[in-house]
């Protein structure tokens, strides 16, 4: 039994050498890894941003009553085209009680004014025709008699207006809304049997409609602090619309706000531009647009894919590994200029024959679809 148990043991010692043996005769002649490279190539690339904001008339106004009353009468629809001059409502005049009286009441002061100057200026005449006053006393009667009669008249012609609106009764401008510009009626906030309030110093009075013209559009955006410096006044560029399937509109640059405004934390810069829109193309105020703003080109330049890069994890310095020999790389600390996201342009570093290491390892398909 003993001798069967040692020729057991040395049979299982000399399996596990062989075993041993196998798998280091294994690890020694496996192959070296192989990965895919790159070359770096010249090309053009561009660089974009994109403000968000909205198209609207260059040219709207709102239109407001120069005294209070009750709408009368609506002549026009949202939607309408006017022309400037056009009749957009009339106001009905309801005059304030406290206030025709004060009127009436002013009346009557300046009207026994203007009796009480007359009466001194026909003595004062009939006394300096007999020279018994001197000529200036008599011109002073007379100035006198004037003013009254101008505050007797301005006292009443106060009375036409609260009552009726106007001197004339009310056909004047003060109770007829007019279009002050040509365009499209955008808005009519107010309906016939309305009251509305004047616009004066102290109150900006109801809005009857908002008119605008919709053949000059404007587009109106913010852009970030790290891109307003790249871009001008009267530089090109692109407006889409997503509401008119993504259509482009060529539009300029008109201005670019000296002063920018804090947003969510971030730095924004308020961006005008002019919009061309054709005739043909039915735009609506307020649509929500974007704005692609070229900010730098650059042709001819050499470049490599942006994937290819790796960075220090202490200095945060970009570098790439360059191919030595087979399945061998070096690491090489490259300048970078600017880049669209997908290609980086390589100012120093690299040249145009170098192989760049492509991170993941090239697999026996890959290699065959290569060969293909």
């Amino acid at each position: 039994m003993k001798k069967a148990f040692k020729i057991i043991v040395i049979l299982g010692l000399a399996a596990a050498l062989v075993a041993v043996l196998v798998y280091f005769k294994k690890a020694n002649s496996k192959s070296v890894e192989e990965f895919k490279t790159s070359q770096p190539f010249f090309t053009s690339i561009n660089t974009k941003t994109v403000a968000t904001g909205k198209l609207n008339p260059e040219e709207e106004i709102e239109l407001k009553p120069q005294i209070g009353g009750i709408i009368d009468k609506i002549f026009v629809e949202e939607g309408d085209l006017v022309q400037k001059g056009d009749l957009i409502a009339k106001i009905r005049v309801v005059p304030n009680e406290q206030s025709l009286v004060g009127a009436s009441s002013q009346i009557n002061s300046a009207k026994l004014a203007y009796n009480n100057s007359k009466t001194l200026f026909d003595r004062n005449k009939a006394l300096f025709e007999k020279g018994v006053i001197s000529k200036q006393d008599f011109e002073n009667s007379e100035l006198s008699l004037n003013q009254s009669n101008e505050s007797y008249r301005q006292a009443q012609n106060n009375y036409k207006i609260i009552k009726k609106g106007s001197l004339s009764g009310g056909g004047s401008a003060n109770t007829s809304i007019t279009a002050q510009i040509s365009g499209t009626v955008l808005e009519i906030p107010v309906r016939e049997g309305d009251q509305v309030v004047e616009s004066n110093s102290f109150n900006s009075g109801t809005t009857i409609a908002t008119i605008a013209d919709m053949g000059k559009m404007i587009f109106e955006g913010k852009v970030d602090e790290a891109e307003v410096g790249k871009i001008e006044e009267g530089k090109a560029i692109k407006v889409i619309l997503g509401a008119i399937n993504e259509k482009e509109f060529p539009a300029k640059l008109t201005f670019v706000a000296p002063k920018g405004n804090e947003v969510n934390g971030a730095v924004q810069f308020t961006i005008k531009a002019d919009v061309e829109v054709g005739e043909s193309t039915k735009i609506r105020a307020g649509y929500s647009a974007n704005a692609e703003i070229e900010l730098e080109q650059k042709d001819s330049i050499l470049a490599i894919k942006e994937s290819l890069l790796q960075f220090n994890r202490f200095t945060e310095k970009p570098f790439v590994e360059i191919e030595t020999s087979a399945g061998k790389f070096e690491k090489k600390d490259v300048e970078l200029g600017i880049s669209d996201g997908i290609n980086v342009e390589i100012t120093e570093g690299v040249k145009e024959e170098d192989k760049i290491k492509v991170w993941n390892k090239a697999s026996k398909d890959d290699n065959d679809e290569e060969e293909e």
